[in-house]
């Protein structure tokens, strides 16, 4: 699999997150088929699929109470973490390791601090494909500028490709492809260069992308 970044937009209940799902195994296709290099994943769990690399990372972040937030770095990441790697995967993402490893994954934490570190778990797994759905919801500007650089940092450093759903024209602006999903069907899909300026003149009957938040109509 080359090292690529496909951003997938779109209205929303247009099947985006359903897609996502569909690609991480959380839920199955009633037609079609999913292939992963070449291999047909299609009847495979999530388990399965997180075998062969592929992560996910859920709108909605679930919460682990009993688990610390070192805990689910290392259980992700398949070792023993060093405190200057827990630095660096939580820096990604906006937040400081000193304050934040031994904390548990509970209620205590804001939506977006838990949205941020599902966020890191993913990026330590190193996965062969990685799933976000809508990461930059919940959390503050400096935060999204910092996630949006650890995107292109992933891209041109590791074999590892994204797919992330967004609204974000910042995050538009670096795919290398981006699809656009509505009433459960690819409308259309291309290189940012040839759907990004259609996105921005109102096509495709979306007005979307957002730049200052929230969804598309």
């Amino acid at each position: 699999m080359d090292s690529r970044l496909v951003v997938i937009t779109g209205p929303n209940g247009g099947g985006k997150t359903t897609l996502a799902k569909l690609i991480a195994g959380v839920e199955k296709p009633t037609s079609g088929r999913i292939l992963l290099d070449g291999e047909d994943i299609t009847d495979m769990d999530i388990t399965g699929r997180a075998r062969l690399g592929v992560a996910y990372a859920f709108q909605q972040p679930v919460r682990f109470k009993g688990l610390t937030v070192r805990d689910l770095l290392e259980l992700a990441s398949g070792k023993k973490l060093e405190h200057g790697e827990l630095c660096d995967l939580l820096g990604k993402v906006g937040l400081c390791a000193e304050e934040y490893i031994d904390r548990e994954m509970s209620a205590a934490l804001s939506g977006g601090e838990a949205k941020r570190i599902e966020i890191a778990t993913v990026l330590a797994r190193n996965a062969k494909l990685s799933v976000f759905d809508e990461p930059e919801a919940g959390i503050d500007l400096w935060s999204f500028t910092r996630l949006v650089e650890t995107f292109e940092e992933i891209r041109s450093s590791t074999s590892g490709s994204l797919v992330i759903i967004s609204h974000q024209e910042r995050i538009l602006s670096i795919a290398d492809e981006i699809v656009v999903v509505a009433d459960g069907r690819v409308r259309t899909s291309g290189n940012r260069e040839e759907i990004l300026p259609a996105l921005l003149k109102g096509e495709f009957s979306c007005r979307c992308p957002q730049r200052n938040g929230g969804g598309c109509q």
